[in-house]
């Protein structure tokens, strides 16, 4: 259940926005008044959104930079908030079995796309005086046991740069927090590749619990976009039934 007007006449980037996570944001965000920049590497699934809601698409993978140009420019000057959404499991491969391929792809979606959007929109908002970011993390960014090496890594990396961005710009008023999901229900590829990797994962992912909804995360994401959370920076907030208490 949304916000009416929460959003109005603020704009939003979002990634990821042609499924799952991404696309449930995006469409709360619509529905409580925001202009969003809907970023995604598939074309067809931005068309799905277009169709369903008034977006801004840009189709294209945000590793590359002249895409990351094309997000900004499709904002028009102005972004007040941006979801970093997109991102890409590893296999579940331990750090003897995964490959300079996996790592740096699941790097450069995960952690280096996130900091050159996140770099590209501070001007406009430090400019303006105020901002949102939310990243999003995992439960894999708060432990070791919940995927493989390098998937693990990247999202403690998000931590890292969501912290640090908090810091460097809330004189700003430009504030910076990431949500930690565990299982969700979306179309990410998470199949094993390492008959290691999941036997001794294996044991932790019974306390997991059910996977959630992509609204339920969403929820959370516009709530961090939101003023209504206006004295939250920096906070990693789990989103996932519970498992980081366990």
């Amino acid at each position: 259940m949304g916000t009416a007007d929460r959003f109005s006449g603020k704009t939003v980037i979002v990634t990821g926005a042609g499924s799952g996570i991404g696309r449930a944001t995006a469409l709360r965000l619509a529905s409580e008044g925001a202009t969003v920049v809907a970023a995604d590497v598939n074309q067809e699934s931005l068309d799905k959104l277009a169709s369903e809601i008034d977006i801004r698409a840009v189709a294209g993978d945000l590793t590359a930079a002249d895409v990351i140009d094309q997000v900004v420019a499709a904002a028009d000057g102005k972004a007040d908030g941006l979801a970093n959404v997109a991102g890409i499991m590893d296999g579940f491969l331990p750090a003897a079995e995964v490959d300079d391929a996996t790592w740096d792809r699941v790097f450069g979606v995960n952690v280096t796309a996130p900091m050159r959007l996140t770099r590209a929109v501070l001007p406009l908002m430090t400019a303006a005086g105020s901002g949102a970011i939310v990243n999003v993390a995992s439960e894999a960014g708060l432990r070791g046991s919940a995927a493989g090496a390098a998937y693990t890594a990247s999202k403690h990396a998000v931590i890292g740069l969501t912290r640090s961005t908090a810091v460097m710009y809330a004189k700003d008023g430009v504030r910076a927090n990431a949500v930690a999901p565990g299982g969700v229900a979306t179309n990410i590829e998470a199949t094993p590749k390492s008959q290691l990797g999941i036997e001794r994962l294996q044991p932790y992912f019974v306390n997991a619990g059910a996977p959630a909804q992509p609204e339920q995360l969403a929820a959370a994401i516009t709530w961090l976009l939101s003023d209504d959370s206006s004295n939250t920076n920096g906070v990693v907030l789990a989103s996932d039934g519970g498992w980081n208490a366990i």
